[in-house]
């Protein structure tokens, strides 16, 4: 059994989604998580990723991405903004991904993100006009 580092407050549904960033016959499923830690951004990406590689999650063969059986991200960490080589807080990419929005919009629709100043459901709105 894995003891996750954190307390779960809120999970969204399941979204199964095709690859982002590169081609593959595997679909992903996804989902996000809303919990309570006491451990730092650094400190919770560290047990994030032991339980990666506890899951099976092999190092990457290569620089690019690639299919993988877990990936676990910290997209949001309170309003914290982080930007180191190792850990990017909140997660670059989330406004353009459904896999990520879609869940938000789910569960903390209303949540603002520290950088843009917006809603999750307002940044939703804006990449609908994309």
């Amino acid at each position: 059994m894995i003891n996750l580092p954190f307390k779960i407050l809120k999970i969204s549904s399941f979204y199964e989604t095709k690859p982002w960033g590169f081609l593959s016959e595997n679909l992903f499923l996804n989902l996000l998580v809303v919990g309570k830690t006491s451990l730092s951004p650094w400190a919770l990406i560290f047990e994030l990723k032991k339980i990666e590689a506890q899951m099976g999650r092999k190092p990457k063969k290569r620089k690019y991405y690639e299919d993988r059986i877990i990936d676990i991200d910290i997209i949001f960490y309170e309003n914290i903004i982080l930007n180191s080589k190792n850990l990017i807080i909140p997660h670059p990419y989330m406004h353009k991904r459904d896999f990520i929005i879609l869940p938000a919009l789910e569960i903390i629709p209303e949540w603002i993100h520290p950088v843009f100043k917006k809603s999750i459901v307002e940044i939703y709105k804006e990449a609908l006009k994309l």
